[in-house]
């Protein structure tokens, strides 16, 4: 199936709002999970998460792991409010913060982190180097690095299978914005040849029926 590209930002409150809703509890919870044990001396680290969205998995990860500095980065304001809501409800105001910023202009210096992480970004973008490479920019030496994004299935009646076996219950709204998000995406072979141009320390390997994850340490 042809990548169709959907909008890079997701600034409408409605959409925004309705992604904040959705029940992505399996799919956060597995990847802070997989941050913990695949990093396991990154207990005490900062840590930068690009496309954080309402900002669940910066929340879970300050909870599992409270000595992690998160910065948590979004381009889109209507994001930007709900991570903050989200971040002052949660009580960790301390350990995260918020930074409305976009992609490849973000406001840090070279080297500064000593993880990078993302989830549910590249699909977003309709040049998936320029993401690689502020992976790359940002990370420390042996910075680590999660990335977790959905795969781009091979028909568009797959697609809307993928839709109602997991945001059946969603809104309408969420739907339609997954069904465009898996049109959007790159298949794991894709993002195989970007890393290899890049990247090539890095791996990715298939993790479910709809993800894919790249993770690694850089050099």
């Amino acid at each position: 199936m042809e990548r169709i590209l959907e909008p890079e930002l997701m600034d409408d409150e409605q959409h925004a709002l309705a992604y904040a809703q959705a029940d992505f509890v399996e799919v956060n919870r597995g990847f802070v999970d997989r941050f913990r044990t695949t990093f396991p001396d990154l207990t005490r680290s900062r840590v930068v998460d690009l496309g954080c969205g309402p900002a669940d998995v910066p929340v879970r990860l300050a909870r599992l792991l409270p000595a992690l500095g998160v910065t948590a980065v979004d381009a889109s304001a209507a994001m930007v409010r709900l991570a903050r809501e989200a971040v002052q409800r949660a009580g960790l105001g301390a350990s995260i913060r918020l930074v409305r910023a976009r992609l490849p202009a973000l406001p840090f210096a070279s080297s500064t982190f000593d993880a990078v992480i993302a989830n549910s970004l590249l699909h977003h973008l309709a040049e998936p180097g320029v993401f690689w490479h502020e992976v790359q920019r940002l990370g420390r030496p042996r910075a680590g690095v999660l990335v977790m994004d959905l795969c781009r299935p091979a028909s568009p009646s797959h697609a809307r299978d993928l839709v109602e076996t997991y945001a059946g219950g969603e809104s309408p709204l969420l739907k339609r914005d997954f069904y465009n998000s898996l049109r959007a995406a790159f298949t794991p072979a894709e993002v195989a040849r970007q890393l290899a141009r890049q990247l090539p320390q890095l791996t990715c390997r298939v993790v479910s029926d709809r993800h894919w994850v790249v993770s690694g340490r850089l050099p």
